[in-house]
């Protein structure tokens, strides 16, 4: 049984070895509305592009794992109602159902290592929720980075998570955290959490990726990017937003898989919008990076 499918400029890409960076679709179905989503996921695209790598946005369709989506399909995606979050646990229900799917920062990761696809840049990571020892909410992205061995580029972990648990629990799990040249690890809206990372350069992150392969570790490296300082928020106005939204969450019994959309959904109100503003210029500086260090670890 085949349930890979690729795109052809993506067969020809591995067949030549070329640099090639994994995007996730669950920001084009779940994120904003048509046609902003579809807007995004080509600009996003064409950054990649520009930067010398070939984009291969990962989806669901027709039964199959799709490695690499046209305008058409990207298109599809973004207009059609009921598309499944598709999680690591629901990708055999999702396939075997042929239902739409978008993929999370789990299943890409999953699909891409399939795939051999070494890079993917995405706008956050999923963690460990904040008063976890009284749900035990973590999210499936952890425990598939510790067994997928690609580079996950992001602005850090989300911001409504607890950030410092889920960097001990990456710890744990053997996956490595670098911050792209900061020794500060950020906090996706804002730059700084205070939480002091190895940095690492461009270079130093594609040679990384190149002696992973020598010792054959499984783990994924995590490269965290600040957002650039002109959309960034201030820390603490957004800190507030979240602290008050996860109030609000906790008063209407809101829990588990419909925690995080409840939250995303109360800071963009409470933001007047500029949170979404950030999202995206973040997803679109993550791509960039992604893809310069995929450029840099294909070269001689």
């Amino acid at each position: 049984m085949t349930l890979l499918q690729y795109s052809e400029e993506i067969r020809e890409a591995l067949v030549h070895k070329k640099p090639i960076v994994a995007l996730e679709s669950t920001i084009i179905s779940h994120g904003m509305p048509y046609p902003d989503n579809m807007k995004m996921a080509l600009n996003v695209e064409e950054i990649i592009r520009g930067e010398g790598a070939i984009p291969a946005t990962i989806a669901i369709m027709d039964g199959k794992i799709k490695i690499g989506l046209t305008k058409t399909e990207i298109e599809r995606l973004a207009k059609e109602p009921d598309v499944v979050k598709t999680s690591i646990r629901d990708l055999p229900g999702v396939l075997a159902k042929k239902q739409t799917g978008a993929t999370t920062v789990a299943t890409t990761s999953y699909a891409a290592d399939l795939a051999g696809i070494r890079f993917f840049a995405t706008g956050g990571l999923g963690g460990v929720h904040r008063g976890v020892a009284d749900h035990l909410d973590i999210s499936a992205d952890l425990p598939t980075l510790a067994k997928t061995n690609i580079c996950i580029v992001s602005a850090g972990i989300k911001s409504i998570l607890d950030i410092s648990k889920t960097l001990e629990l990456l710890e744990t799990l053997g996956v490595a955290v670098y911050g792209l040249d900061t020794d500060r690890y950020p906090g996706f809206y804002f730059r700084d959490t205070g939480i002091p990372v190895p940095g690492a350069t461009i270079e130093e992150i594609a040679e990384m990726m190149k002696i992973k392969d020598h010792l054959s570790l499984k783990q994924a490296l995590h490269v965290a990017v600040p957002v650039p300082e002109q959309d960034a928020m201030k820390r603490q106005v957004i800190e507030g937003i979240i602290d008050a939204a996860l109030q609000e969450a906790d008063n209407q019994n809101i829990t588990g898989k419909d925690i995080t959309p409840f939250l995303l959904a109360n800071i963009k109100d409470k933001t007047d919008g500029e949170s979404l503003k950030t999202n995206i210029a973040l997803v679109k500086n993550n791509a960039k990076a992604a893809a310069q260090m995929a450029v840099r670890y294909y070269q001689p």
